[in-house]
């Protein structure tokens, strides 16, 4: 029934609150005993960030550890429940299913396992000026996991569900067939990078994934994706209890293990959903930050100037004089209003 299955997100939602509000101070504790902290780029490389970021150095990093293990955890509980003892509560509250989550879940682990080794090469100053892995090194790492993920979900859906469809909103759907894998790939090659480009200020990538992973988990519920919803539901979660000790001054950053691992997941989720062309609207901000970065870099190389002061977007603003604080809750404003605009289209498109 409805409200049965309501109340599943529900309380899975609530559970990785308090499961995440819980251990958060035992994981601060050790990410500060083994001295965990972020380096910030020297001046020489990126001068303008340093100067507005170099109060933070040596901030405890690997926040995102909280939100992926959490959701891990949670899984795996529920589904030796649902195994050993079927037929209870606990066991009712299993949302690991071949069919809706195993590949998200999947994929946000093992994405996540590849941040937290950048991460930490950050916190031990190895690589490019003591900031971990060059971008060049994370587009080839990044693109392999995609390539592989792709691949694997692609087949998953074109062989087992039958699935190769782009849903256009308010026209249809459209087969698209094995273009599903170059599609796959550049929907979680750019949710991945987007949401790493927005990981700069305190709790501002929290927020803006909060809204979309609220916004996914409605969509998924309507279209009777349960689990699907209940697995955005423990995220959501998870990413409040993040926020709870991330919002400025943040005690700790998400870090790659988290930017990544929750941006690659986004884009599973817009696939799952069947609503790959509602991605721009749900995550605008994501869109705007990642495209600031991008014509900062065409500027640069094509002008030999900068279009910025400093990119991404929000580092601009922070330039021209606006408070951290400011631009995050504004931001946050943004994501929340476009995560709506999302769903109207959404619903629309449905008819209702």
């Amino acid at each position: 029934m409805l409200y049965l299955s309501a109340l599943k997100v529900f309380t899975l939602t609530t559970l990785a609150f308090v499961v995440t509000l819980f251990w958060t101070p035992l994981f601060i504790a050790l990410l500060k005993r083994y001295r965990l902290g972020k380096t910030i780029r020297d001046e020489a490389s990126a001068p303008l960030f340093s100067r507005l970021h170099k109060h933070k150095s040596g901030t405890p990093t690997m926040g995102g550890v909280l939100v992926w293990g959490t959701t891990l955890v949670l899984a795996a509980i529920f589904f030796v429940a649902f195994k050993l003892i079927p037929g209870t509560f606990f066991a009712e509250l299993n949302f690991l299913t071949r069919a809706e989550t195993l590949l998200p879940l999947g994929a946000l682990v093992a994405t996540a396992v590849v941040g937290l080794l950048d991460d930490y090469l950050n916190v031990r100053g190895i690589g490019a000026n003591g900031g971990g892995l060059k971008m060049r090194h994370r587009i080839i790492i990044y693109t392999l996991i995609a390539g592989g993920v792709a691949v694997i979900g692609a087949l998953w859906f074109y062989i087992k569900l039958d699935w190769d469809l782009v849903r256009v909103p308010f026209f249809g759907n459209y087969q698209i067939g094995l273009w599903s894998i170059p599609l796959f790939v550049l929907v979680i090659l750019g949710t991945a990078f987007s949401v790493n480009e927005a990981d700069g200020l305190d709790g501002l990538a929290g927020g803006i994934l909060l809204s979309a992973f609220l916004a996914f988990g409605a969509i998924a519920f309507s279209r009777g994706q349960i689990n699907l919803a209940a697995f955005c539901g423990v995220i959501t979660g998870s990413l409040l209890a993040f926020l709870w000790y991330n919002i400025p001054p943040a005690k700790f950053f998400m870090g790659d293990t988290g930017a990544m691992a929750l941006g690659v997941t986004l884009g599973i989720l817009a696939i799952l959903t069947n609503t790959v062309l509602l991605l721009p609207i749900i995550c605008l901000l994501l869109v705007v930050e990642s495209g600031s970065v991008l014509l900062q870099w065409t500027w640069r190389y094509g002008f030999h100037k900068k279009l910025f002061l400093s990119s991404p977007l929000h580092h601009h603003l922070e330039a021209l004089g606006w408070r951290e604080s400011q631009i995050v809750m504004r931001f946050w404003i943004i994501a929340a209003l476009s995560s709506v605009a999302g769903l109207i289209v959404f619903l629309m498109d449905k008819g209702w």
